[in-house]
């Protein structure tokens, strides 16, 4: 069985990171695992969309994750969850932060954030929402709160907590790990 993930948000908010962690945990696992990315102007406040799919039973050949295929959605900000609803399979499940991150052209004013942005998630598919950065401020630095998001779902997959602690260990740089840590509990014990 093939689990497909996509996390979804805007540039620095950690998504290649959260790809990074998800990847090492599937082959250290055995998984055949792909990781792909899809972005924007990233450096810029642009989206940003990763494809995770990893597998223990089939070789993976593809490395994008088709529309109402993936198990789980990340989103870093509401209004990526939005937009990434399409990925969403019907039993699958959105992890949000609800942070709202504004675009360019809401910025400029030509156009409107969604204040119904994460209502309309809700009504749309199984939703756990969080303040994942104020629960990463908690833990020591908001930059964690990926971090915490992965928290949530390590709960919801079949790798031993232990197997993400160690994967942030090895992907996080020394100085940052206790916080990124903290914040993964964090997450976890919400999940």
């Amino acid at each position: 069985m093939t689990t497909n993930i996509v996390i979804v948000g805007v540039g620095g908010q950690g998504t290649l990171l959260a790809s990074r962690i998800l990847g090492h945990i599937a082959m250290e696992n055995g998984y055949d695992a792909r990781v792909s990315e899809v972005h924007g102007m990233s450096q810029r406040g642009g989206s940003v969309t990763t494809y995770v799919r990893m597998s223990a039973a089939e070789r993976l050949y593809s490395t994008i994750v088709e529309q109402e295929q993936a198990d789980f959605v990340l989103a870093f900000e509401t209004l990526e969850a939005l937009r990434a609803l399409p990925y969403l399979k019907k039993d699958g499940l959105m992890i949000v932060n609800t942070q709202q991150i504004l675009p360019m052209p809401v910025i400029t004013g030509a156009a409107e954030y969604p204040e119904d942005a994460l209502a309309r998630v809700r009504a749309a598919a199984d939703t756990v929402a969080l303040d994942a950065v104020g629960i990463a401020e908690q833990c020591g630095t908001f930059r964690a709160a990926n971090v915490v998001l992965l928290g949530v779902l390590a709960k919801r997959m079949q790798f031993p907590a232990e197997q993400w602690r160690e994967a942030i260990r090895a992907l996080v740089k020394p100085q940052f790990a206790q916080w990124n840590l903290d914040a993964f509990e964090e997450g976890y014990r919400r999940g």
